[in-house]
């Protein structure tokens, strides 16, 4: 570091430690907590320059300390650095948007795999619910964000990406070549599963899915069935407004979701009598592989006492995000509200709970005994040997759950 560097270093430290006590001695309450943690930070930036064994790379120590204090909050808050948020707005752009067709999110420091689309390059390559993505490109992404990572992750269609996959029993990682697609709209998958009994599986919750949704149900009435199994596992995608606009279809009344945040006004989504075109028995299914609009769907038939949820824990997302971009041509990633269950638990912070709990076939790295098995294909119902799906039909065929 040049000398005028230092003495600008300097200058700037001692400003910012004369405005901390400043700060500290007006502070109140609150305040003084932030105050307090803002002197500490500055006390390590110091130590750090002083007695680091060697003269460290400012630049690099502060994005680090970004990327970890948001990172800290929850698995989708993030920190994207100037070069990062030029990347991300550029890919933006792109009227042609190629992926792989994989959910992320942070878990153990490391980006993870949260589920899986059917068919996707990320499912043909091998990947699953569970994997640790411990590199992209080269890149580590132990100080990436779940938004660098999809950034890293989209390209021009046909392309391919290099990641680095870590697995139950592994130690290192596993190099996986990944070649970018166009994901085409996700259809459900609705058919007969047992006497008198639909199955429908809702691979994503993208805009459309809540009216493909109705029509199947529907369907199955005029067809004679009369109870659902309703499997959400693997399910991690889509706004929150389409797992309301689902549970609208199925609960006649009640809470289905609240939103809430410390500068988002509360808004709270109730169910609707003249929306319902379901009144048979319901079972949902769930794994650590469910998330986002789907969670707030599982949540509201349990809590709602509308029917049983099947399975394990869900992954806990269900919140809103706000892109902050920032003075210096960085940008934060923040949470800004959380979904609330009617039982008015965070679903971010707990995730959905089972009322009856099955384990197996999920990976051991979210809570299961096995690795996680791939996506079942488009219009695939599930085998016979499931046992998740086993359970809910002996729920229903016993007469368990009544209609609403």
């Amino acid at each position: 570091m040049s000398r005028y560097a230092k003495i600008a270093v300097v200058s700037l430290s001692i400003l910012i430690f004369s405005y901390i006590g400043l700060g500290y001695l007006l502070a109140k309450t609150d305040d003084d907590k932030a105050y307090r943690s803002l002197n500490v930070y500055g006390e390590v930036l110091q130590r750090v320059q002083e007695d680091y064994v060697d003269e460290p790379n400012l630049s690099n120590v502060t994005a680090g300390a970004l990327h970890g204090l948001l990172e800290s909050l929850d698995p989708f808050s993030g920190y994207l650095s100037p070069r990062e948020y030029a990347d991300f707005k550029e890919k933006q752009k792109s009227t042609v948007h190629a992926e792989i067709g994989a959910t992320l999110a942070k878990r153990f420091g490391y980006v993870v795999v949260v589920s899986v689309l059917p068919d996707s390059p990320a499912e043909k390559a091998g990947l699953r619910s569970g994997d640790i993505v411990e590199e992209i490109a080269d890149f580590t992404t132990r100080e990436m964000s779940v938004g660098q990572a999809n950034s890293l992750l989209a390209g021009a269609p046909g392309s391919m990406i290099k990641v680095g996959l870590v697995r139950r029993g592994k130690t290192e990682p596993q190099a996986v070549t990944i070649t970018r697609a166009v994901i085409p709209a996700l259809h459900l998958t609705a058919d007969k599963i047992d006497d008198g009994v639909g199955y429908v599986r809702i691979d994503a919750l993208q805009m459309g899915a809540a009216a493909e949704f109705r029509d199947k149900l529907q369907q199955f009435d005029k067809e004679g069935l009369h109870k659902l199994v309703l499997d959400l596992r693997d399910c991690a995608r889509g706004p929150a407004s389409e797992g309301i606009a689902a549970a609208q279809l199925l609960i006649p009344s009640g809470t289905i979701a609240t939103l809430r945040g410390q500068t988002v006004s509360r808004q709270e989504f109730d169910a609707d009598p003249d929306k319902v075109v379901w009144h048979g028995p319901i079972e949902v299914l769930i794994s650590p592989s469910t998330s986002g609009a789907a969670e707030i769907l599982a949540a509201a038939i349990g809590d709602d006492h509308r029917g049983d949820v099947v399975g394990m824990r869900s992954f806990g997302a269900a919140s809103e995000q706000k892109l902050i971009p920032l003075e210096d041509g960085s940008a934060i990633m923040l949470t800004v509200a959380y979904y609330y269950t009617p039982a008015n638990k965070s679903i971010l912070e707990n995730g959905v709970m089972p009322s009856v709990e099955v384990v197996g076939g999920v990976p051991p790295e979210v809570g299961g005994d096995d690795l996680a098995p791939a996506p079942l294909g488009a219009n695939q119902l599930p085998p016979k040997d499931d046992p998740v799906v086993r359970k809910a039909l002996d729920l229903l065929n016993n007469g368990a759950r009544k209609a609403a």
